[in-house]
């Protein structure tokens, strides 16, 4: 058996999101906003058998601003991405960042049980969970 220590998602994600309705504005999604690191903003599911979805601050930036529309008359939906890649809160963060790499992501949200539990970045895998597997 292998003597690497296995840092697992769950112990470097960001359990505090900001989750909206794809019915609320964009403007209004800014205003509800109460993390202030938040960089994503996870979309609700309108039933069961829906999927979240995802907004990030570059998505707004690039489709709101850029693009000079009133964030008042934009909705969340019409801008976000969905379905989202998400992740297990028991992978491995090696693997993790494979699959960000793999698929150019840079956070996805962690689910367990069908719900959204936090959020997880590059900077949280490398800041949180570099360190501890160079402790062990």
């Amino acid at each position: 058996m292998s003597g690497r220590r296995v840092i697992r998602v769950r112990d470097v994600m960001k359990h505090q999101f900001d989750m909206v309705d794809g019915m609320t504005t964009v403007r209004e999604a800014l205003e509800r906003m109460q993390h202030v690191e938040t960089k994503a903003l996870i979309v609700a599911k309108r039933h069961p058998d829906d999927e979240y979805g995802m907004v990030l601050l570059s998505d707004i930036a690039r489709q709101v601003l850029a693009k000079d529309r009133a964030p008042e008359r934009v909705n969340i939906y019409e801008i976000m991405s969905k379905p989202v890649i998400s992740v297990h809160p028991d992978m491995d963060i090696r693997y993790c960042a494979r699959l960000f790499e793999r698929f150019d992501l840079s956070r996805a949200p962690v689910i367990e049980y069908g719900e959204v539990i936090g959020m997880v970045s590059f900077t949280d895998m490398v800041l949180r969970g570099m360190l501890r597997l160079r402790e062990g």
